[in-house]
């Protein structure tokens, strides 16, 4: 794995963290710190299984 092919993963890891976070914040009733932990880590973890879902269908 080149640089490159490292830089578009992590960007594309950190992209879909910052639309899952989002979206958890949208759909949270109430804004706490625990909230925001327990949202900022469960997106991390989507985002990782949407890059290897990604990568596993695309071949890459």
């Amino acid at each position: 794995m080149n640089r490159r092919t490292t830089l578009l993963g992590v960007a594309e890891v950190l992209a879909w963290w910052a639309v899952l976070a989002l979206l958890w914040l949208v759909f949270v009733s109430a804004v706490n710190t625990l909230e925001i932990v327990v949202g900022a880590s469960a997106a991390l973890i989507g985002a990782f299984a949407a890059w290897g879902a990604r990568r596993a269908v695309s071949g890459w």
